[in-house]
């Protein structure tokens, strides 16, 4: 599929090699478009997302942020970056969902809100709790933490990303409130993943990324205007435009 601007796909990747292939498979966009930063794995991950065609990276220091800030550096020209986890559960086909708002100059960032019955109820209730402290510090409305989602590189660079861990979704969300970015929130599809979770599926890691998570509320909501002032941002107390498409 031709785009209208140059897109990115970034698929940060650990031992996902029962996924990956399916991920890869469902994308409506040629295979050149999409990077899978494999975080360490010790399976076929890369083996097999390779052999499907599209470009592998290896950042073997494990955490999220740092898989997806290895895949930022590798693709520095593209208009439009997107980021898709590798387990299968959102539906790659949706993407240009996440596309079209920002192609058509009507966003800087699209979430993907995710509905269905693919996540446990402890992982559905803890992301409850944090995007209401979001929406309540931030006087925010958004409605998910989803990890797919896409975003002008422009706006990406200005958020200056940092976290190397499961605060990345957190540290964006906040930091395009602050900038005061045009956010489009849309449903997309969500379903049981391929393997198991490696934040859901198991106590210890749900503890681990609930920690992670509420630190980094915390860290972001104690340092933001000494932030928004060294940023030059304007404070923007409702600048979170959550369009619900049904």
């Amino acid at each position: 599929m031709k785009r209208e601007c140059s897109v990115s796909v970034i698929i940060p990747a650990l031992n996902e090699e029962d996924a990956i292939v399916e991920v890869l498979n469902h994308l409506p966009l040629p295979m050149e478009c999409v990077t899978v930063a494999d975080n360490g794995s010790t399976d076929r991950t890369a083996e097999r997302a390779r052999a499907a065609g599209a470009r592998v990276i290896h950042e073997p220091r494990n955490g999220y942020g740092r898989a997806c800030l290895a895949g930022i550096r590798e693709n520095l020209k593209s208009d439009v970056v997107v980021f898709l986890d590798g387990d299968f559960s959102d539906d790659p086909k949706e993407i240009t969902q996440l596309i079209d708002p920002i192609e058509c100059d009507q966003a800087d960032f699209v979430l993907g809100a995710r509905f269905g019955p693919g996540r446990p109820w402890h992982a559905r209730f803890g992301t409850r709790i944090y995007v209401a402290a979001i929406n309540f510090i931030w006087g925010a409305s958004y409605r998910d933490l989803g990890p797919f989602r896409a975003i002008r590189r422009s706006s990406l660079e200005l958020l200056g990303m940092s976290d190397l861990t499961w605060g990345w979704t957190i540290e964006m969300q906040v930091k395009a409130i602050e900038a005061g970015l045009r956010i489009h929130e849309i449903p997309v599809s969500y379903r049981v993943r391929i393997g198991e979770s490696k934040i859901s599926g198991s106590v210890i890691g749900s503890i681990r990324a609930a920690t992670r998570m509420f630190i980094m509320i915390i860290k972001l909501w104690g340092t933001r205007r000494r932030r928004i002032r060294e940023c030059g941002w304007p404070l923007h107390q409702n600048s979170v435009a959550s369009v619900i498409i049904e």
